[in-house]
């Protein structure tokens, strides 16, 4: 089993920073990659970014391209989203997953809120 714990969501202004982390514990040994959706209000699912476990490679959404920054810390099997530049439509719940093969876990999800 592994579990997934977020942290450091919030409410902040247009233009603030916040840092999201998603820590995993358990059977983590076969991590093949990580990353982070949102949903925000009355709309679907968006993936936001990904990394690779081993190499560290990321991927973005065109969106947050420039502005976000996914990392990695393998000694602690925890993910973070650096978020700078923050924007109203930023806001939403931002999930973070864990990738093995060809199943995923899910955090309970935490609250991102920027206003205008």
């Amino acid at each position: 089993q592994v579990q997934l714990v977020e942290s450091g969501g919030g409410l902040v202004q247009a233009g603030d920073s916040l840092r999201l982390s998603c820590a995993a514990s358990g059977r983590t040994f076969s991590t093949q990659s990580m990353g982070w959706f949102r949903r925000a209000p009355g709309k679907e699912r968006e993936f936001v970014a990904s990394i690779t476990w081993n190499l560290g490679t990321t991927y973005y959404t065109d969106s947050v391209k420039g502005r976000f920054i996914i990392s990695r810390d393998k000694s602690k099997n925890t993910m973070y989203l650096q978020m700078d530049n923050l924007k109203p439509e930023d806001t939403a719940v931002y999930y973070c997953y864990r990738e093995e093969r060809s199943s995923r876990n899910w955090g309970q999800g935490t609250q991102v809120t920027v206003s205008s």
